[in-house]
């Protein structure tokens, strides 16, 4: 992980280096970053999908308990994406001892809230695979998975919560290298576990909490390294209310986001469990879908999460010339990568069933449905690229109303409305339908916004630099 820049090189890059090439500096990592998330997700779906003999119960179980570790990687946003533009911003603002408190501020935070979601995931492991709609043949298996999963939870939150501080530096690929570290360990520890050892699922989630830990390990290493802007401060991480408030109130829109991703995957779980009788075939190919709809909003999220020290520190700034040439840039990207994997969904979608090894039945249900699942995924462009250059903008409130509006007033009314009416179908009508139409509404909000925003800060920052050249 050789970085040839020095701390103040990154940051000169982001005010003065040319547009294009550094977007794509900046995305292109965080892009990757995401598809090894995306690997880190499905990859113990693939391998014990393959147990014999109890491999769809072990693929179900596992799409119950996706949800729970979305609940926890929600709170890592909370934290991660919320101080780490707010960390950019000041230090565009030339107040860096503000964003270094920024950053111990929120170690402490996510250390705090990963012990408390660890000892309760611990102890209500069943009950809660129960309560999301997990088929009965599959609950003993969910709940051993999920319980040994928290055991790492303070791991996952720190890797996860910390890596944003990495990218809010301009340092992308350090950020990517640390999670790869994690990923092919998965890979790795897998098929060990699950067949060499004989654990099964439970082997499934123990590679995955020490990947995790290694790049938790790599991270920690690096912020304790010269090339790191931000140190671990005792003093810095003193408690401070209007600070941690400034932290949740931004991140609380990539909190929702992932929040409502869980709770609409706990509302398809429920409604096909009703509706199909407990077939765990149904829940099976929902967490193929899933896993393909994550195939096309990661990469897209990592546009967003790459752009977001470019946009934060230049809105610091007041660059309001500099900011609409980057977004421009990064949407007209982001839309053709969302066209270009939206069509091969559509056209294909049973290629996804066949990644899983899914059975026969699976992967009938895959073919003719999928399709109606992924027919809104083409906005994701807006929803998921846009919508963090939204949060780095430092838009909290329209951001957060934004992420409501698809899964919470859209997506999950349509779902149990839907399935009242035509079955199982309408979970996988719901959530194509609830995608395009939530889109439509982000994109005309953002592209009305933006220009405002944009000429508002160049304005505020001219009349403080003003008001300081007139105290002087």
């Amino acid at each position: 992980m050789t970085d040839k820049h020095t701390p103040t090189d990154a940051t000169e890059q982001l005010e003065k280096g040319k547009i294009l090439p550094l977007v794509f500096k900046l995305t292109v990592p965080a892009v990757i970053a995401q598809l090894i998330t995306f690997v880190y997700n499905v990859v113990d779906r693939m391998f014990v999908a393959r147990i014999d003999g109890s491999g769809m119960d072990a693929l179900a179980a596992l799409g119950i308990v996706l949800p729970v570790t979305l609940i926890i990687q929600a709170f890592a946003n909370l934290v991660g994406l919320g101080g780490s533009p707010r960390a950019s911003i000041k230090l565009g603002e030339d107040d860096k001892p503000e964003a270094d408190r920024i950053f111990n501020t929120s170690f402490v935070l996510l250390l705090a809230v990963g012990i408390v979601i660890s000892i309760a995931t611990y102890f209500l492991s069943k009950q809660i695979v129960t309560a999301f709609g997990c088929p009965p043949s599959a609950v003993e298996l969910a709940a051993s998975y999920l319980k040994i999963y928290a055991l790492g939870t303070v791991f996952v939150m720190l890797a996860q919560g910390l890596n944003p501080f990495i990218t809010a530096q301009g340092r992308s690929f350090i950020a990517m290298c640390s999670v790869s570290i994690g990923a092919v360990a998965n890979i790795a520890l897998d098929p060990i576990f699950i067949f060499t050892l004989g654990m099964g699922v439970e082997g499934a989630s123990l590679a995955t909490i020490i990947s995790q830990a290694l790049s938790c390990a790599c991270i920690l290493a690096f912020f304790f390294s010269k090339r790191s802007l931000f140190r671990f401060r005792i003093k810095d991480a003193k408690p401070n209310g209007k600070r941690i408030l400034s932290i949740l109130s931004l991140g609380i829109t990539p909190f929702v986001m992932t929040v409502t991703e869980c709770a609409i995957q706990i509302v398809f779980n429920i409604n096909l469990n009703a509706s199909t009788g407990g077939n765990k075939d149904y829940t099976a190919a929902l967490t193929v879908m899933l896993s393909a709809l994550q195939l096309i909003s990661l990469p897209l999220n990592g546009l967003g999460y790459g752009m977001q020290p470019f946009v934060s520190y230049n809105y610091g700034k007041g660059n309001a010339e500099r900011l609409k040439k980057g977004i421009v840039y990064v949407t007209l990207i982001a839309f053709a990568f969302a066209a270009v994997i939206w069509s091969i969904s559509l056209a294909v979608p049973q290629v996804y069933a066949y990644i899983f090894s899914a059975s026969p039945d699976v992967t009938s249900i895959v073919k003719a449905y999928a399709p109606l699942f992924l027919m809104g995924s083409i906005m994701f462009f807006v929803q998921m690229t846009l919508q963090n250059v939204n949060v780095a903008l430092g838009q909290a409130r329209s951001a957060l109303l934004l992420a409501v509006i698809r899964k919470v007033i859209i997506l999950i009314p349509l779902c149990f409305a839907l399935t009242h009416f035509i079955g199982f179908k309408g979970v996988y009508m719901s959530e194509g339908i609830a995608d395009f139409v939530a889109g439509a509404i982000t994109a005309t909000t953002i592209f009305i916004t933006f220009p405002r925003i944009f000429k508002n800060r160049e304005a505020e920052v001219k009349s403080h630099a003003e008001q300081r050249s007139a105290d002087l």
